[in-house]
């Protein structure tokens, strides 16, 4: 019987310690966020992908319509933004973050660009997704 009880202690014990915390999944966001606020206004737009899923299956949807795949939407923002002047210093007004499941939530937000070429502003919705224990953007929405 004790034998059994440990049994299931140490299983419980160990489902625990594998969730997170809604917090934590926040704080874990946030720092992505922060890492493509970083790259970006380094004019390291490589770096600020880092954030997205590498995958052909990522849809971004701007202005211009939906742009599908990792490979395409990296072009995009390397035509929209080609030198240092047009991607410029970057900062984010988080609005809300909502968990939608398990290992996925949206982000609302606005951004905002102080560059030579004339600053800009919008607003965004992106969707996080947990994927081999990394949140990744697999879904944005930008304008």
């Amino acid at each position: 019987m004790n034998k059994l009880f440990l049994l299931l202690f140490v299983l419980c014990t160990c489902n625990s310690f594998s969730q997170t915390t809604e917090k934590e999944d926040k704080d874990a966001i946030m720092a992505v966020l922060k890492a493509q606020r970083i790259a970006w206004s380094k004019n390291n737009i490589e770096g600020f992908m880092e954030g997205y899923w590498k995958s052909d299956s990522l849809k971004f949807y701007g202005v211009n319509g939906v742009t599908l795949g990792w490979e395409n939407t990296l072009d995009r923002y390397e035509k929209g933004y080609p030198s240092e002047a047009h991607t410029g210093k970057l900062s984010y007004k988080i609005n809300d973050i909502t968990k939608i499941s398990d290992d996925a939530y949206y982000v609302l937000g606005e951004y905002h660009l102080k560059r030579e070429v004339g600053n800009a502003d919008g607003i965004f919705m992106l969707v996080f997704k947990r994927i081999d224990g990394e949140w990744k953007i697999i879904a944005d929405t930008s304008c």
